[in-house]
């Protein structure tokens, strides 16, 4: 039952100067030699160029985030099972979607006659245009055209098949991205990038520095949740509870109970962590205290920075619908 542990989603994780055998250390990863500010932008650009963009773009960000993950050298044990189910997720996820009716509305009765409508004189004999358009094809590259596919009484359109694309994508390259995030950054340093990017709302009057200190105490609260989740299946399981033989309404009751303790034991860790914040005087420590940035930025930081360049750049000119 200690399954919650061997999935490190949302927490940094260090392996010091060495890791285990036939890992790369954590020194020895690419991505945590990064600087944090260059991360949260890749990280920012993972999230928002996915919006008004086509199937392709966010298939190749999928590919792109695939080959990172490959090439990172991170340890193989902190994505081998949390990478698996999260593809498997979104594939069922974008399934449905295709699977789906798609939905679109009857097309509207004509209320002029076709021939005030015709744009271009048609040619003698042809027939007058219509409204209603051509059914949805699922493949369309110039003169070749494929589809719709009938599966029984499904029907796997275009649309339906761009919806399925666009939900598995979209929820792949938010999840993952942030979890590179997470893994590879200490919460010190992500706190910190944040406040450097945000440093410029001090004039507005933004508390920049309780903000920050606050993303930092939710941060450090991640594997507490983590922990109780983990305590309370942990005893279910030690309990033998069969809920086939207990009946929906009393497996309801079960769930319910167990959401209800989990919000409460939640609710006193947080209790106790502001009491020893407020015993130790509430005292706070800015960003720039968490973490020292180093003098130089190093070449790997520059390298990604040019390559989010580009990145942007094929957005701009193929990214597009």
């Amino acid at each position: 039952m200690d399954w919650l542990r061997q999935l490190p989603i949302g927490q940094y994780v260090d392996d010091g100067e060495g890791g285990e055998s036939g890992d790369t250390g954590g020194r020895g990863s690419w991505l945590r030699r990064l600087d944090p500010r260059v991360k949260l932008v890749w990280t920012v650009a993972f999230l928002v160029t996915p919006i008004l963009a086509g199937p392709l773009w966010r298939l190749a960000l999928v590919g792109l985030l695939l080959l990172i993950t490959a090439v990172s050298g991170l340890p193989w044990r902190l994505w081998r099972q949390s990478l698996p189910l999260l593809i498997a997720l979104a594939l069922l996820v974008g399934l449905l979607a295709a699977l789906l009716p798609a939905g679109g509305g009857a097309p509207a009765s004509l209320q002029r006659p076709p021939a005030e409508l015709r744009l271009v004189p048609a040619p003698p004999g042809a027939p007058p245009p219509s409204r209603a358009g051509l059914s949805w094809e699922l493949v369309r590259r110039g003169p070749v055209m494929a589809g719709p596919l009938e599966l029984g009484p499904l029907v796997v359109t275009r649309r339906s098949a761009e919806l399925g694309i666009n939900g598995a994508t979209l929820l792949f390259t938010v999840i993952h991205s942030a979890n590179l995030l997470l893994l590879s950054t200490p919460p010190e340093e992500l706190v910190w990038s944040i406040a450097w990017w945000l440093a410029p709302l001090r004039a507005l009057g933004w508390p920049v520095e309780r903000l920050g200190f606050t993303l930092l105490l939710s941060l450090r609260f991640l594997p507490l949740v983590q922990e109780e989740l983990q305590n309370l299946l942990r005893s279910i399981a030690t309990r033998a509870v069969n809920l086939r033989r207990l009946g929906w309404k009393a497996s309801l009751g079960l769930v319910l109970a167990v959401g209800e303790r989990l919000l409460a034991n939640v609710l006193l860790r947080s209790e106790q962590g502001a009491e020893a914040l407020m015993a130790r005087g509430g005292m706070w420590l800015p960003p720039d205290r968490l973490h020292q940035p180093a003098a130089t930025p190093s070449g790997a930081s520059l390298a990604a920075v040019l390559a989010l360049a580009a990145l942007l750049a094929l957005r701009w000119k193929v990214g597009a619908l």
